[in-house]
């Protein structure tokens, strides 16, 4: 019931959408169509009622004119993982464009764990949608997620030639696109997963150690996550095998929903330091009820995810900056051309990094060294000399 009033009131204090519709405009520019993280983004935006059309409206936000919507589909991702679910996902993600579309929308976005659920390239949904443009957001997610890794390795103090980083996941798209960035400025990395098969074909193209086996990949300076794959998170014992005695953990995680979970971080924060990454600010950027509303996605002001970021500056090129060209583009292709292009845009719209924030709350320090009435029991693992699988 308090999800439906949030919702209720978020709809009459958006003034600007209101004036949008008295001038004859389009009521959204851009929706980004997302399933739920978890059960916890269930409760916190439908509570113990699912929505009568299988899809209904989260925050709005507007920047520069381009008004963005999330339109959540009653899916979480645990259920993606099923074929039933993901039956059921691209039912109501289709239904949910239908419902876009009616209302002006011109841009969508593929978010959270939907980028793949009408294929790599989503041929299918393209064709049943001609007049919008589609995107998975992860190229502004990729350029976004790049300058937060290289900041917090800075910002702890950790340099090329000395530390020594763990991808979980190194073969997704985001995964690659780090771990090829890191293996170019000198760090060691190491690749850790949940797939043999991608982890070996990683390990051959970019000459790093990878594995399968937590205990085989030894002790790390940092770790970069981009998975929330139950096979794949971090836990509490898992932290203990990875940090070095004496020292926090560093982790940048950029996986929705998160890979250090909030409740076990809560209680690893004497060895830990975490920071959210991949996330875009715009000092333009304005939530519908504020903080009642960025607060719902464990935001801060002026903070949205990059691939959000990415589908508001895109739809701000085409129809605010006469780009049409980018119309035209695939943007469900991650590549240097696209990263490179969608972060001149951002830029130019105002987007960039945020401040270090840890589940929306600000990174206080990134002081690795602790006292030694700090440390945890630990128990010794074996550094990781070749590539495994």
């Amino acid at each position: 019931m308090l999800s439906d009033i949030w919702r209720g009131m978020v709809a009459l204090a958006d003034w600007r959408g209101w004036l949008r519709i008295a001038a004859g405009r389009p009521e959204v520019d851009v929706v980004f169509i997302t399933n739920l993280r978890d059960e916890a983004d269930r409760r916190r935006f439908f509570g113990r009622k699912a929505p009568v059309l299988g899809h209904a409206n989260g925050p709005r936000m507007h920047l520069d004119g381009v008004a963005g919507r999330v339109r959540g589909i009653y899916v979480t991702a645990a259920e993606m993982m099923t074929r039933d679910g993901r039956r059921e996902a691209r039912d109501r993600f289709i239904a949910a464009c239908q419902w876009a579309e009616a209302r002006g929308a011109r841009t969508v976005l593929l978010a959270a764990s939907t980028k793949r659920l009408f294929g790599r390239d989503g041929r299918a949904l393209k064709e049943m949608f001609p007049n919008l443009v589609f995107t998975i957001g992860d190229n502004g997610t990729s350029s976004l997620l790049i300058r937060d890794v290289r900041a917090a390795l800075s910002r702890a103090d950790l340099a090329p030639g000395r530390a020594r980083v763990m991808v979980i996941c190194p073969y997704g798209i985001l995964g690659r696109m780090i771990t090829r960035r890191l293996v170019g400025d000198g760090f060691e990395v190491v690749g850790y997963g949940a797939n043999p098969a991608a982890l070996a074909e990683t390990a051959a193209d970019f000459g790093i150690a990878t594995t399968t086996d937590l205990d085989r990949v030894g002790r790390v300076d940092a770790v970069v996550a981009c998975t929330h794959n139950d096979a794949s998170k971090l836990t509490a014992e898992g932290i203990a095998r990875l940090r070095r005695p004496g020292r926090r953990l560093l982790v940048v995680d950029v996986a929705e929903p998160a890979n250090l979970d909030q409740a076990v971080y809560e209680r690893q924060t004497a060895v830990v330091v975490r920071q959210d990454a991949g996330n875009g600010h715009a000092r333009g950027l304005r939530y519908v009820l504020g903080a009642l509303s960025w607060r719902k996605l464990t935001l801060s002001r002026g903070v949205i995810f990059g691939c959000f970021a990415e589908a508001m500056t895109l739809h701000h090129a085409i129809h605010r900056q006469g780009r049409t060209d980018l119309a035209a583009r695939d943007w469900f292709v991650i590549d240097d051309a696209n990263l490179a292009e969608v972060e001149t845009l951002m830029t130019g719209i105002g987007f960039a990094p945020p401040a270090p924030r840890c589940f929306g709350r600000p990174v206080e320090s990134f002081r690795l060294a602790i006292k030694e009435a700090d440390e945890l029991p630990s128990s010794a693992s074996p550094t990781l000399p070749v590539s495994v699988s």
